[in-house]
């Protein structure tokens, strides 16, 4: 099945690197770097920090867009608290790479994401609101940041994930995952069904939150 692009969900029809400069940050000082696809109008926003090496296995850490997380410090979900912390943690190790996929609502837009909060105001979750939009629950893809990652030279990485369907399509591109680095959060009263749902419904790997009492029968 198609995901709206008319794309192979296994393809990337090519990145350049375009723009580079420093980046000073509250919470260390990086290099961004502009990708943008050789055939299309998406951009990739891109931090990195320290030497990359082929044969070191770099903290990476590709991040999904969430203007209300990431920008606004929504506390519907742990968007915006995922990405300070990756930052934290390449800061602390000296090295490491940041992909900012520009793909808001799990791919289906920013307007159609306020459209799937009105839902879940209304009572669904997270995936039952996509899903009543007529979108899959999640229609990201990864294989460009997979041809970055390349192109930044890497190929043994630590993934900061917990979407076990990102780690294997970044393994199926090509990159060896040596080690599966949990950037989970803390969870509290506002984000625990968000996560919870995240965890029964689409499998991501969230040790610190509890079952529901239908999925333990």
């Amino acid at each position: 099945m198609n995901k709206s692009n008319g794309q192979s969900l296994s393809e990337c029809l090519g990145v350049q690197r375009i723009a580079e400069a420093n980046l000073p940050t509250e919470l260390g000082e990086f290099q961004i770097i502009a990708f943008k696809s050789t055939l299309g109008n998406e951009e990739f926003p891109v931090l990195v920090k320290g030497n990359l090496k082929p044969d070191i296995a770099s903290l990476v850490r590709i991040h999904s867009q969430c203007l209300t997380g990431d920008v606004f410090h929504s506390i519907k979900c742990d968007c915006g608290r995922q990405l300070d912390q990756a930052m934290r943690m390449i800061q602390q190790e000296g090295h490491g790479v940041i992909i900012y996929q520009q793909q808001e609502g799990r791919g289906i837009g920013f307007t159609n994401k306020i459209r799937a909060y009105a839902l879940q105001d209304a009572g669904q979750d997270t995936v039952e609101a996509n899903l009543s939009l007529g979108f899959e629950a999640d229609l990201r893809q990864y294989e460009c940041c997979a041809e970055i990652l390349k192109q930044l030279g890497l190929r043994r990485i630590r993934l900061m994930s917990n979407n076990p369907d990102k780690i294997e399509a970044i393994r199926r591109a090509g990159l060896e995952i040596v080690e599966r680095v949990s950037i989970e959060v803390e969870p509290d009263e506002t984000t625990a069904q968000y996560l919870r749902t995240k965890k029964e419904k689409m499998g991501h790997l969230l040790d610190r939150i509890e079952p529901s009492p239908q999925a333990e029968k």
